[in-house]
């Protein structure tokens, strides 16, 4: 997993509706939660997706944004979030470049590991959890991120 200080490196993916979306576009409005997850529809992922679902308006009323990326494809991620009424983008990498950019690649190349970083405009990573199993720890990292972002 990159470590807080590293550059988030440069990426551009299609969104569920086939749309190219690069970090640098994501980063025009702000800083970024960027978070990865193994599948689509999954038990675990959808609790993920949901919890943030639940947060979204907080998320955004922070000044962050939040998108996820996991290596389905777009027909995959626009039924996914069509179904859970996810108000933030799905990315598709479905040859995992990104992902292994991230280094967030599975154990032996297969799948991809559950982690989420915070991005500062700059590209630069402010803060990062990875937890594969442990998914409340993933929405404690954006509720955190929130209060950050609160003047004090």
């Amino acid at each position: 997993m990159l470590k807080p200080g590293d550059t988030a490196p440069a990426f551009t993916l299609e969104d569920a509706q086939g749309e190219a979306v690069s970090l640098d576009d994501l980063l025009t409005h702000g800083p970024l939660i960027l978070y990865f997850y193994p599948a689509d529809f999954t038990p675990g992922c959808t609790k993920e997706a949901c919890a943030i679902r639940d947060i979204h308006d907080d998320i955004i009323n922070s000044g962050l944004r939040v998108v996820g990326v996991s290596p389905q494809d777009c027909g995959s991620h626009e039924r996914f979030a069509e179904r859970y009424d996810l108000p933030f983008p799905l990315l598709c990498d479905p040859k995992k470049k990104t992902t292994k950019a991230f280094k967030l690649d599975g154990p032996l190349g297969i799948g991809s590991r559950r982690g989420t970083y915070l991005i500062d405009t700059d590209s630069s990573i402010v803060d990062a959890v990875l937890a594969d199993v442990t998914i409340s720890r993933h929405v404690d990292f954006i509720q955190r991120a929130i209060a950050a972002q609160q003047p004090s």
